[in-house]
């Protein structure tokens, strides 16, 4: 409604002026994607978006702190530094002097403290006016010094990058910036701080291939330019026009690289919430009600591979249910950082009872186009990828983590093999083997094989009472061994695969009762038992060193 009463307002006031000859400089921006002239006063009133197209205008630096500080709140750091030119550039000194007495900066990013809803952050912001926010020495030492700051403080660093990439003018002194920053930024990683990077547009060259990719967490603005090669250099060095949308967020979003989109007006409360869930809280559960042992019910009216059929429902919850339903302000985060986004993964951070949580899922549908969009949970290498890198972010944190385990196996196909599937499932084996923080699993539909074990290596296995897990199908299990697929239910007797059997294999350490027809609408229940089970596993093993806790769960599987 307020974008369009803006959208009114602009125009009535363009129908003003559009006549007049003398129109004074900088009374109107042109957006750079519909070329509609709109009032300065109207695009900062609207949050610096074309109120016409929804497109987004750069931001400046000052304005951008304005946009996600706190009012007043905002210390600058590291101003004032020196021009160099190291290869004695024609003209440069002149260039950047007259750069800053036009923009009021001394160069191409703005650094300092900052709260962001009460919460403070080290930020550093790039300019894109002081030439195409370049990165030479002095943007380098400018956030190396403010990642170094917030390591010595331990404050969390927030990076809005915009920016051309290394600035030519400095030659070999600007490339080894690249190399300053990220070295800083592996400091803050081992301090234990988290790190936000929020690419805008354009965010290129020598920036990308540095600190702009190495966030804890990157966000990104909609179609935003992010790439290490421009998209001119591109095209002339293969002679090929690029496909529409090529190295735009949306682009990065669904090729791995990027956490998740955020709109410009919802940034700031993300930045709050994304602190917030970082910050140390510790248990924060002893306050709460922990329920009973969960029912262990012998329900012997069902034959296994009836459970099967039961696991396999299409009404029957499905990892997103029970995220809804278990957790409170639930952030997904995208992407293995190198191939692709697996959507039959979810992943991200959440709050449990005030405590800050990693949730993974494996993800199915309740219909056929869920299913083909999550590929009937089946993952590919990339989604044990992006479990993994998860797994290890929560690590550093030292979130426990919970694990949701519904897939018929891992994605057998051409693809996944030239991928790495083996490689990216062992992987997940080793690493979770001794991953320093609580891990969980709850098998709630289907646990296939491998491509289930490799989101299982946990402190403690549980089950729905109608859940299955296995070596292999039983059409599988049939065909392999009776050498007839259609024994799939002879198999499924055969294999102990049903919760009560893996729970008395102590395979499994609970089994959690279901109603006889478990949906949606029926988890209320199942819900409470789950919750109480949670604080508790969580209170338990938030009481173990490090060294209990993995050798815990080393002697857990070294038994069996």
């Amino acid at each position: 409604m307020k974008l369009q009463m803006l959208i009114k307002k602009n125009q009535e006031k363009r129908f003003a002026v559009k006549n007049q000859k003398d129109v004074p400089d900088g009374l109107f921006r042109k957006c750079r994607k519909c070329k509609t002239p709109v009032l300065a006063k109207t695009v900062k009133e609207a949050g610096y978006i074309c109120p016409k197209c929804g497109g987004y205008f750069r931001v400046h630096a000052k304005r951008r702190i304005e946009m996600i500080g706190d009012e007043g709140s905002f210390q600058p750091w590291f101003e004032g530094m020196e021009v160099e030119n190291p290869l004695e550039f024609p003209g440069y000194e002149d260039k950047v002097a007259e750069l800053r007495k036009k923009t009021g900066l001394d160069e191409a990013v703005i650094c300092g403290k900052v709260d962001i809803h009460g919460i403070a952050a080290a930020v550093a912001v790039m300019d894109g006016r002081f030439l195409m926010g370049s990165m030479g020495k002095i943007v380098g030492e400018k956030i190396t010094r403010t990642v170094e700051t917030a390591t010595e403080k331990n404050l969390p660093l927030i990076i809005f990058s915009c920016s051309g990439g290394a600035r030519m003018q400095e030659g070999m002194v600007s490339l080894m910036q690249m190399a300053k920053t990220s070295a800083a930024i592996q400091r803050h990683h081992e301090s234990g701080n988290l790190y936000i990077s929020v690419l805008t547009d354009p965010t290129t060259g020598g920036v990308t291939a540095s600190f702009a990719m190495l966030g804890n967490i990157i966000l990104a603005e909609p179609k935003a330019l992010i790439g290490f090669a421009g998209p001119r250099v591109i095209e002339q060095t293969i002679g090929q026009k690029l496909p529409k949308g090529f190295q735009r967020s949306e682009y990065l979003l669904e090729h791995g690289f990027v956490d998740r989109i955020v709109e410009r007006q919802e940034l700031k409360q993300t930045l709050a919430d994304l602190l917030k869930l970082h910050q140390n809280h510790g248990t924060g559960l002893e306050k709460q009600n922990i329920a009973a042992e969960p029912e262990k019910r012998k329900n012997s009216q069902l034959t296994p591979w009836e459970r099967v059929l039961i696991s396999r429902k299409n009404d029957r919850p499905v990892a997103q249910d029970y995220i809804d339903r278990l957790f409170s302000d639930f952030y997904e985060f995208h992407g293995d950082r190198c191939y692709q986004d697996d959507s039959a993964v979810i992943g991200g951070v959440a709050s449990f009872h005030g405590v800050p949580v990693t949730v993974i899922a494996q993800a199915k549908g309740h219909d056929t186009k869920e299913n083909i969009h999550r590929n009937f949970g089946m993952p590919n290498p990339e989604g044990y990828r992006k479990a993994l890198r998860l797994m290890k972010q929560a690590e550093k944190f030292h979130r426990p983590v919970i694990c949701l385990v519904d897939t018929p196996g891992a994605f057998c196909g051409i693809e996944a093999e030239q991928r790495g599937q083996g490689q990216a499932i062992a992987e997940n084996l080793l690493e979770m083997s001794a991953l320093k923080t609580p891990v969980v699993t709850l098998i709630i539909g289907e646990g296939g094989s491998g491509g289930a074990l490799a989101m299982a290596v946990a402190d403690e296995v549980w089950m729905m009472e109608n859940s299955v897990y296995s070596i292999l199908s039983p059409e599988g299990y049939a065909s392999i061994l009776l050498k007839d697929g259609k024994l799939a239910s002879k198999s499924a007797n055969m294999m102990k695969m049903t919760s009560m059997d893996l729970l008395e294999m102590k395979i499994v350490e609970k089994v959690f009762s279901e109603p006889e027809h478990y949906t949606r609408n029926e988890m209320k229940e199942v819900i409470e038992k789950l919750d109480g089970a949670l604080v508790q596993f969580i209170k338990e093993k938030s009481t173990l060193s490090v060294t209990e806790l993995v050798e815990q769960r080393y002697r857990r599987f070294r038994k069996m």
